[in-house]
């Protein structure tokens, strides 16, 4: 068995491309691999920001002999067809072909014996092809590399099979091409010297020893642990941040962490813009104190080691940092002197759409949707609300927003305060985004859950009444995340919304809009309703609720309470989980695959038709039919009074009746008329459970 050692080296990779690559890499050459027969023990990528590496271990010396057959025709076949098997064959004579008998008759056989060939000999035509059907979210194309596009230029391509360098080379057009080597190279600046290896082992050690840590778990971790100590020793804390620490690990191949100082003037900064400034631009790690506040120190993760011990790197990006923190010590200043409310009109020149006009626009249209959503929400202050609405807004047109679009809201919330507005309306202009996913944290102060759940569901509206609704790959308008978002507002805070009525409200308030082909009401709160249903789905999943369950309720119709909904989810699962609610749901299939194979047969329906009392003949259907109008009634009754177990107890009812009527009664009885009523009682039970839930859509 032999193992393959393959290294790309190029110029410095986008870290947020790095894991993809490595991946993408992985899967490529492995599946060229399988495909040649070449079956192997393990493959194990990784990656650094100049390296792409892939270690198979385990491969044969050579693929396996194979053996291709082709069907030709009959002996009695004319002459042409033989000669085209022939031709098409490779083959000069019949002798060379074989005749065999098969359940359809003789037929000749080409069959074709390929010798395998040796591993090293197949390996470069697999790598080539692999390296070149990768694909990057952004790559380029250097002058004379027709055949290759690539996310930074290649340096060199390293390619050892069994200790053994491969012959061969990677083709990049126009008689340009990289040759296999068998060497590498160490750190860019700290040994740049050329390392031959015999495979993944000394390839691993010898970067070790040329400072280059070709794991980017054991650069994450060994990052997190420097940053540990150095903050310890300043009786700190590192803020905890993992998507940078996942980040910092493919800038450095030798991290060395190093502590610089912020100048004490611009920590009266806003502490998010301090962290906004560190992490977005400049990559530094905060520290906190013992209280958890912001501390006047930062982290940065460097790639070298210097005689000075990395003094002169400190001073060089606390310099930095410096101009970048006077620049928002400029916004934060000047954007206080004007106060949100006048920034509003400003709104009136950035359109949200072409469809749905201007951002000022919507905010109007935001504003009394809030105040409508108010009246369901317990404690939510209608003039707060306005006020909240009304400026959620107006800081994208702040120099800080503008020079920081992630403290969006953030700095409303500061501005509004410094205006003299209430602590809750400052609080629902900082929530108003959220939730931005499943780890935010979701808004529960009143104010602030009215003006989120305001904002999101007219964006929802307004693109759903304009056809821009999202398909299964695009959403460009992140509406699958306002409708979690929605959802998550709605069930959290326990909000009795009708959402329909909701809807209704907020296509309404579209009547203004550029627009002029927009979709119809009715349309536009059934599709999102139906599209609500299926973002429950997801939403709930974690959970354990059965999708199934939610979409029988919510099938049902009328039901846009998601509270509600919930509880008759809930009291469904649990109803179908007992004796008589399993048995209820075979008996419900049963008489529903009766009734619909004979209103096929007898052209006509029997759903909607009356039963006749009077035609009920044996004790067991006319018990039936009395348990049938008594559970209608009283789950309509506790549907009414939402108490959804009292509902299902009212079902569960049926299932002794239910049994009883089929282990006695005929339904398909000579008397037409007999028949007919018994199959009307059969389509009543389908009736009287679509009352709670359409029992059809229930799986299993």
């Amino acid at each position: 068995m032999a193992d393959l050692l393959l290294e790309l080296l190029s110029e410095e990779i986008p870290a947020r491309m790095q894991a993809a690559a490595a991946a993408d890499l992985c899967r490529l050459l492995t599946g060229r691999l399988d495909a040649a027969g070449l079956t192997y023990n393990s493959a194990d990528a990784f990656v650094t920001p100049r390296r792409l590496t892939l270690s198979v271990m385990g491969l044969p010396a050579k693929q396996p002999d194979r053996t291709e057959e082709r069907k030709g025709p009959r002996p009695e076949a004319p002459p042409q067809a033989i000669e085209g098997f022939l031709k098409g064959s490779g083959l000069t004579s019949l002798k060379q072909a074989e005749l065999r008998e098969t359940d359809k008759g003789a037929f000749y056989f080409a069959v074709r014996r390929i010798k395998g060939q040796a591993a090293a000999a197949v390996l470069p035509g697999l790598i080539g092809d692999a390296v070149q059907t990768m694909t990057w979210p952004k790559s380029m194309r250097w002058p004379g590399a027709a055949n290759l596009r690539w996310v930074r230029p290649l340096h060199a391509v390293l390619a050892v099979l069994d200790g053994k360098k491969l012959r061969g080379a990677l083709d990049l057009g126009e008689s340009l091409s990289i040759p296999f080597t068998d060497a590498t190279v160490g750190h860019r600046f700290l040994a740049p010297k050329r390392l031959s290896v015999s495979g993944f082992a000394d390839y691993r050690a010898k970067l070790k020893q040329a400072k280059v840590m070709l794991d980017p778990a054991e650069r994450r971790a060994e990052i997190a642990k420097q940053a540990k100590e150095s903050a310890g020793r300043a009786k700190l804390a590192v803020k905890d941040d993992p998507t940078l620490l996942d980040e910092l690990a493919g800038l450095v191949e030798w991290p060395v962490v190093l502590m610089g100082r912020i100048d004490q003037p611009f920590m009266d900064l806003p502490p998010e813009v301090l962290t906004t400034s560190m992490r977005a631009h400049q990559r530094y790690l905060a520290l906190e104190d013992q209280h958890g506040k912001l501390a006047d120190r930062f982290l940065v993760v460097a790639n070298m080691v210097t005689p000075d011990k990395g003094k002169t790197i400190v001073a060089g990006n606390e310099r930095v940092l410096r101009a970048r923190l006077a620049d928002a010590r400029f916004f934060w200043d000047q954007d206080r002197k004007i106060r949100l409310s006048a920034r509003t009109p400003r709104l009136g020149d950035i359109v949200f759409h072409e469809k749905l006009g201007t951002l000022d626009a919507k905010m109007d249209r935001v504003q009394a949707l809030a105040v409508d959503i108010a009246t369901h929400i317990p404690g939510a202050d209608k003039d707060r609300v306005r006020s909240a609405a009304r400026l959620a807004k107006a800081d994208l047109v702040t120099g800080m927003v503008g020079e920081f679009p992630e403290l969006q809201g953030i700095m409303g919330r500061y501005y509004a305060l410094h205006d003299g507005e209430h602590a809750e309306v400052a609080q629902a202009i900082a929530e108003h985004y959220s939730p931005l996913g499943p780890n935010d944290a979701c808004p529960t102060a009143p104010v602030s859950v009215a003006v989120a759940l305001a904002d999101k569901i007219d964006t929802l509206v307004g693109f759903w009444a304009i056809g821009e609704k999202p398909t299964g790959s695009k959403d460009p308008y992140a509406l699958r995340r306002a409708a979690l978002g929605v959802i998550r507002l709605i069930l959290e805070n326990k909000l009795r919304l009708p959402l329909g009525t909701i809807f209704t409200q907020a296509n309404g308030l579209l009547d203004n809009a550029p627009a002029a082909d927009r979709a119809q009401e009715g349309e536009v709160v059934s599709g999102l309703l139906d599209f609500f249903a299926d973002r429950l789905k997801v939403a709930l999943k974690d959970k354990g609720v059965r999708h199934d369950l939610i979409a029988a309720v919510f099938a049902v119709g009328g039901e846009s309470d998601l509270v509600r909904l919930l509880g008759r989810v809930e009291a469904l699962e649990a109803f179908l989980g007992s004796d008589d609610g399993g048995n209820l749901l075979i008996a419900y299939q049963r008489a529903t695959n009766i009734v619909r194979i004979e209103e096929k047969r007898d052209k006509t329906t029997y759903q909607d038709a009356q039963v006749r009392v009077d035609q009920l003949t044996q004790d067991e259907e006319k018990t039936l039919a009395e348990r049938i109008f008594a559970a209608e009634t009283n789950a309509q009754d506790a549907l009414d009074g939402e108490d959804f177990t009292a509902a299902m107890v009212a079902l569960a009812a049926l299932r002794r009746p239910v049994d009883d009527f089929f282990d006695k009664v005929t339904v398909n009885c000579d008397d037409p008329d007999l028949r007919a009523n018994r199959l009307r009682l059969l389509a009543r039970i389908g009736a009287t459970l679509g009352k709670v839930a359409d029992f059809s859509k229930i799986e299993g």
